[in-house]
């Protein structure tokens, strides 16, 4: 089996973890500060043969998707909280708690290198709250912005292998 080998044979460096956006409904969420990681876990089945009492085998079952934090610092911006109350919004009368035609998003989180040239974009299916977070603790006696979060499960996640390697700026020195 032969190696693939990257496009840009310069860059030996991973790519940082404090550039990235998200993306939902077309447009990029404002002020994003957190992102937590995409994890799956494939549950292990274990199956033994009678005639074989010494060892099991295993194979793959069960597929989940781990939920997704997303936090950002309290503005005015109502994007979170408009989309948590998809899910439930109290005192909207018997029947209309939920909005089960939209509660549910596809997200775009993209990924950037040093230079801001988009690098990685990963599609989050079927994305809705299952918590959220207002406003955190208020403490009088810190010296901290105050955050927000949204909690977020999902159906699953793909790379967009759309998105190419980028090639990578280079400085000329004046002569």
């Amino acid at each position: 089996m032969m190696a693939q080998f990257s496009v840009n044979a310069q860059r030996f460096d991973p790519y940082k973890n404090f550039k990235f956006r998200v993306k939902w409904d077309n447009r990029y969420v404002a002020g994003v500060s957190k992102v937590g990681g995409l994890k799956r876990t494939t549950e292990v089945v274990k199956h033994r043969e009678g005639g074989d009492p010494s060892s099991s085998r295993k194979s793959p079952g069960r597929t989940e998707y781990d939920a997704i934090t997303i936090e950002r610092g309290v503005t005015h911006d109502r994007d979170f909280e408009q989309w948590a109350n998809k899910v439930w919004n109290y005192g909207s009368g018997l029947g209309a708690e939920v909005s089960l035609k939209d509660f549910r998003k596809d997200i775009t989180l993209e990924v950037y290198n040093e230079a801001g040239q988009l690098a990685i974009a990963y599609k989050i299916f079927r994305c809705w709250v299952s918590e959220y977070q207002s406003l955190p603790d208020l403490d009088a006696n810190a010296n901290a912005v105050a955050i927000q979060h949204l909690k977020l499960e999902n159906e699953g996640w793909e790379r967009d292998y759309e998105v190419p390697e980028p090639a990578e700026p280079s400085f000329t020195e004046p002569s």
